[in-house]
């Protein structure tokens, strides 16, 4: 009885048909970057925006003016009075009534007052001079309310973990297609409902379920692509990185052309309707459907993989095996149980947490250091695009360990240096600043592949969904560290980013290396791992080719 990987060989391990399928389910990575990075343009802070002083409404409309003419008369005193930030967070505690003139109602008030006029903090009367261009001006996410828009962020991640999880078990149970096409659904209709959100709850709410179905699609996309290649090919998962960077470029371009948060929402979610057409041309994963007993479903799904590769399937092949080492109901104590597995999970949760932080926050920082967006957020989305290409070249010459410390330590020195540089040399500050978020980039993709490679056969699957979970945790975090912090001083978020980013590239030169060498099967090869791949540990001859299963 053959095994998968046997018929796969004959059937084309990297054909016509996983080229289309690979190619159709990379769009699903545009689409899941505009969901990762849209905050930056959905939330927005306006750049005027005063609050409104009880009465001035009726007595703008009285007068005639408009909402320049308003601010100068009633707010804009403030600044000579009071030496206030414009009457943006506070106003007169006062209110305007037919008395007031209309050429200076300042002087009826206070012409013959002593001292400044009495203030108040304020609450919901604000006005915009671009009205719901942004979350923020939507639903009043300024001053006091300010942290709200790091929670929207943050619940975001929130559903990105929680789908981990929930749909990540579901994929495994139900099936890789069916969970890929629901949850494309699940986004597009929660992401019309958020666009339509008449309070900021709901906005949270079903901005929270976009996150758990948007991490549906790209888990279950990643996996499907993995799964229907050869062992050789499964590098793939990297140049799927590529359509995510596509995306992160894509996205100025929307919403520089859109100008309302709602039609920035509707354009970055209505796609996900049109992979719904997929359940006509992308298959059920043969790999799941041998482990869950369901071979000739399997082997019809193998005979037209071939035919369209323009091969031939051996009519003799009536049933597939799959070998498949499987720990029953694993735990956290199983990755932590023995020194060098415990040692090796504990550096790469960092690694994931690290990653997932300072690259959401290198993103989001592009939305509060000034300067042109649309064309900044692109630089930065462009350079990633050599990341992938560096992984390629690097990781079979040099391995996996070196460039992975490296990447996280240039990082680390040029948000540093990005910190001190002075403001006035502009186009050196934003070359340093690239270098960092390709640094970052970069060891965020081998993040995916290192974790794969340590983790035994037996626990592979639940080590990796284990320790990827920090990078939605680090997601979370990352919003409030830097809006926060940047309120204190825009600089400080790099500072801290560099520290985590310099400990962790030294952190993952304490892992193994694992260029060269057979994937572990069991915790014991994982414990022979050395440091120094080849000398502690022989290389087997013969490798489980379905060990990543």
């Amino acid at each position: 009885m053959p095994s998968f990987d046997e018929v796969l060989k004959e059937a084309g391990e990297f054909g016509r048909f996983q080229k289309r399928v690979f190619f159709l389910l990379c769009q699903t990575g545009v689409t899941f970057s505009f969901l990762f990075a849209s905050v930056v343009f959905l939330g927005r802070v306006p750049e005027n925006y005063w609050c409104r002083i009880p009465g001035a409404a009726d007595l703008s409309e009285k007068c005639g003016w408009t909402l320049e003419e308003e601010r100068n008369f009633t707010v804009l005193p403030l600044l000579l009075v009071n030496g206030t930030s414009g009457g943006r967070c506070e106003r007169l505690d006062v209110t305007w009534d037919a008395a007031a003139g209309c050429a200076s109602p300042l002087i009826h008030r206070f012409d013959g007052g002593v001292g400044s006029p009495p203030l108040a903090t304020c609450q919901d009367s604000w006005v915009y001079q671009q009205p719901h261009a942004s979350i923020v001006s939507e639903y009043n996410l300024v001053c006091g309310h300010a942290w709200m828009l790091d929670l929207s962020q943050a619940v975001l991640n929130l559903g990105f973990l929680v789908g981990a999880f929930t749909l990540g078990y579901a994929a495994d149970r139900y099936g890789r297609i069916l969970i890929y096409l629901l949850s494309c659904l699940g986004v597009g209709i929660c992401g019309i409902i958020v666009a339509f959100a008449p309070n900021f709850t709901l906005f949270l709410i079903f901005r929270f379920l976009q996150g758990v179905f948007g991490k549906g699609t790209w888990m279950t996309c990643y996996v499907i692509v993995t799964e229907i290649v050869g062992s050789d090919q499964r590098i793939v998962g990297i140049v799927i990185q590529i359509f995510f960077t596509l995306g992160i470029m894509i996205l100025p371009g929307i919403a520089y052309l859109i100008p309302t948060w709602q039609g920035i929402q509707l354009a970055i979610s209505l796609p996900n309707f049109l992979f719904l057409l997929y359940y006509w041309v992308v298959p059920e994963s043969p790999r799941w459907l041998l482990t869950r007993k369901k071979g000739e479903k399997a082997l019809k799904i193998m005979h037209d993989i071939a035919k369209h590769n323009g091969k031939y399937l051996s009519p003799h092949y009536s049933e597939i095996t799959v070998s498949n080492m499987e720990v029953t109901n694993p735990s956290f104590l199983d990755l932590v149980r023995t020194p060098r597995m415990r040692r090796n999970t504990l550096i790469l949760m960092y690694a994931w947490f690290t990653s997932a932080l300072i690259y959401q926050g290198l993103v989001m920082r592009l939305g509060i250091v000034g300067g042109n967006l649309y064309l900044d957020f692109f630089i930065s989305g462009a350079v990633e695009l050599p990341a992938a290409l560096l992984i390629l070249i690097t990781i079979d010459r040099i391995g996996r360990r070196l460039p992975f410390a490296i990447s996280n330590i240039v990082a680390g020195i040029a948000c540093l240096i990005t910190a001190f540089l002075p403001e006035d040399i502009p186009w050196l500050k934003t070359t340093v600043a690239t270098l960092g978020r390709l640094g970052i980039t970069i060891a965020f993709e081998i993040v995916y592949l290192v974790n794969s490679e340590l983790y035994p056969t037996t626990l592979r699957n639940f080590g990796v969904s284990l320790c990827s979970s920090l990078c939605d945790l680090g997601g979370i975090i990352a919003p409030f560290l830097l809006f926060r912090l940047a309120a204190i001083w825009l600089e400080l978020p790099l500072i801290i980013f560099s520290v985590l980013a310099a400990v962790c590239g030294i952190l993952v030169l304490l892992l193994p290396e694992t260029k060269g060498i057979s994937l572990p099967e069991t915790v014991e090869d994982v414990e022979q791992l050395s440091g120094h791949y080849g000398k502690c540990w022989k290389k087997r001859k013969h490798q489980n080719t379905n060990s990543y299963i």
